[in-house]
């Protein structure tokens, strides 16, 4: 009976995230768990029991894509320019936030625990990924040395939450960020 539940649990859990890849692809962070758990077939506790918070579902729902992140970090790492290999990673990172929605919501901080990126799955393994990244261009000079992945993340989350509803979120996003790397002071 026991290795029946487990197999059981397994597929309730295919199943649910399957679903919620759906929905929030549809209707972002603010899918409706109670949604999901009726096209799933299942009820809310046991949506519950295998995501006891928003959060646990949207890092579950992101995991693909933090870890193609992740991947091409670490192939930028040591390629060309170290800034504009950090710039190419973070711009690519705007981008699959814009087009992956949820995502963004999965990188925030919610003010649980003490420590922003690590109490955080998906921004934990960006953090883990970038870091090599980051620090070739600080040691080039190229960033400020005060600068972390936590803070680009930060960054990132914000221009992508702004501009959301925006209608061509995507080129204003984009748009933010390049203003946000260049700076308000004019090119000379």
């Amino acid at each position: 009976m026991p290795d029946h539940q487990r197999a059981d649990a397994r597929r309730n859990y295919a199943r649910i995230l399957a679903v919620a890849e759906d929905e929030v692809a549809a209707n972002g962070a603010a899918a409706s768990l109670e949604q999901i758990a009726r096209v799933a077939g299942v009820g809310s506790a046991t949506v519950r029991r295998h995501f006891p918070t928003r959060r646990a579902l949207l890092e579950a729902v992101s995991r693909q894509r933090i870890e193609a992140l992740s991947v091409r970090a670490r192939e930028l790492t040591g390629r060309g320019d170290s800034r504009d290999a950090l710039l190419e990673w973070l711009g690519e990172v705007v981008a699959y936030c814009v087009s992956a929605r949820g995502l963004a919501a999965a990188l925030t901080y919610d003010g649980a625990g003490s420590d922003p990126v690590h109490d955080n799955a998906c921004s934990a393994a960006l953090e883990e990924a970038a870091g090599p990244l980051l620090q070739r261009a600080a040691r080039d000079g190229a960033v400020a040395t005060s600068v972390t992945v936590a803070d680009l993340i930060t960054l990132i989350v914000g221009i992508v939450l702004a501009t959301e509803h925006h209608p061509d979120h995507a080129v204003r996003a984009d748009r933010l960020f390049r203003l946000a790397v260049a700076g308000l002071s004019p090119r000379r």
